[in-house]
């Protein structure tokens, strides 16, 4: 739909702390942090779960326990038999998508009240049998009599139990044959950007999360516990002791010689979840709800693969385009940080005028995004990136913003996997629904 015929406000939200993937499983599931941030956030509610019209849930890489993992967590939530719940995957955008998606059924008049948001247990992702190996296991399951299993028992070799690893997989573009670093690296060397230029906007993520810690602004961050006694109350990413010459010094991941990616200027492998309350006007009206924002519209886009970073240049040009606004007209941005390098690509791509008028069909340059409005609170390289989760996660945190600092509209956008990006356009609304 290129209109929505309902507006669709956002009343509500939660996440979880961004906990950093380390040398194990971390204590949490998908559906558990899911749960997690859930729970509180409906015992809140005037409402009860069942109440619900359905349930959306970004998440790339559920365990095998979770199939249809949006189901899991609706069921876990109470929100009962007869909610329907689906799962949905674009990558990076998942949890953007979960919410265009809530759009669409509140704004054509399907549901009246959706939850939506998205998950990702990144540090649980699977190792797999590779070909090889299943392909031994199989020739074994076939056997029917001793001898037959004997003889491909002795074909059995070591190399067999070499893992796929999923991470690595799904971090990977094989239409290009380049993983999410790589096609960083790209843009960045595209634009002419420098190692210092990434090093110093990594270091001021870390700065702007830490501030908005000790200032108490992130609210929507609800503790969590884990059955192993274990508990979290903030982001564990995020580093007070990292200093300019610290991010300096390591050295790039992905082309070695020349390269400018570092592990300091990346979005950190994290998990986490991040859910919201999506309601039309009429629900607004029945249970009395505050209203956050009003989400006014949703842009995709196709890019480049090997440029997948460029993704919101193209959403955001397009969304702005469609509602007739400048990037002047918008008072608060929250691009996530896959790498400070792309955000930064980002920005140099929508003052480049030779790019908009070749890529963009603009007549001149998209504009300059004044960098004291852009991720005002931190962002992906500090926190990290749960890619099922991110989208809702910048969503969640733009609405409060607008709130905070009494602004009227803000943009969240991603680049995504496999060459796009998506955007949405939030109005903080003010008055009284009544």
């Amino acid at each position: 739909m290129s209109e929505m015929n309902r507006d669709v406000y956002i009343v509500d939200g939660a996440r979880t702390p961004f906990l950093k993937a380390r040398a194990k499983p971390n204590d949490f599931s998908a559906s558990d942090l899911a749960v997690s941030a859930g729970r509180e956030l409906l015992l809140r509610q005037p409402f009860s779960p069942k109440e619900f019209g359905e349930v959306i849930i970004g998440c790339v890489m559920p365990s095998a326990m979770e199939a249809n993992i949006a189901r899991v967590i609706s069921l876990r939530l109470g929100c009962g038999n007869d909610v329907p719940a689906w799962t949905v995957q674009r990558n990076c955008a998942s949890g953007l998508q979960a919410l265009d998606c809530a759009v669409k059924d509140i704004s054509i008049g399907r549901h009246d009240l959706v939850l939506a948001g998205g998950t990702e247990a990144m540090s649980r992702a699977p190792l797999l049998f590779n070909s090889k190996m299943v392909n031994w296991l199989a020739g074994l399951n076939s056997a029917k009599t001793f001898p037959d299993k004997l003889k491909q028992i002795i074909k059995f070799r070591p190399g067999f139990l070499s893992p796929v690893i999923a991470l690595l997989q799904g971090l990977t573009d094989h239409t290009v044959n380049l993983n999410m670093g790589e096609t960083a690296e790209n843009i960045i060397y595209r634009f002419g950007l420098t190692r210092e230029a990434a090093d110093i906007f990594s270091l001021e993520s870390h700065k702007r999360v830490i501030a908005a810690e000790d200032k108490k602004y992130l609210t929507e961050i609800k503790p969590i516990y884990s059955s192993q006694g274990h508990y979290f109350t903030s982001d564990d990413g995020v580093r007070r002791d990292t200093t300019l010459e610290k991010l300096a010094a390591l050295k790039p991941l992905f082309d070695k010689k020349f390269g400018t990616v570092t592990a300091g200027n990346s979005s950190q492998v994290t998990d986490g979840a991040a859910l919201l309350i999506l309601a039309s006007k009429d629900a607004v009206k029945k249970y009395q709800l505050p209203v956050l924002a009003r989400i006014v519209a949703t842009e995709w886009a196709g890019v480049d693969p090997a440029e997948m970073g460029l993704g919101p240049v193209h959403a955001v040009s397009a969304l702005l385009k469609r509602m007739n606004l400048k990037s002047d007209d918008i008072d608060f941005w929250e691009i996530n940080e896959a790498f400070a390098g792309q955000v930064l690509a980002c920005l140099a791509a929508w003052q480049d005028e030779n790019y908009c008028r070749e890529f963009l069909k603009l007549n001149h340059a998209f504009g300059r995004i004044d960098q004291k409005k852009l991720n005002v609170d931190g962002g992906a390289v500090a926190i990290g990136h749960p890619v099922g989760a991110s989208g809702a996660r910048i969503v969640l945190r733009l609405v409060h913003i607008l709130k905070r600092e009494r602004a009227k509209k803000g943009v969240a956008t991603l680049c995504i996997g496999g060459g796009q990006g998506g955007a949405m356009l939030i109005e903080n609304v003010s008055e009284v629904i009544s």
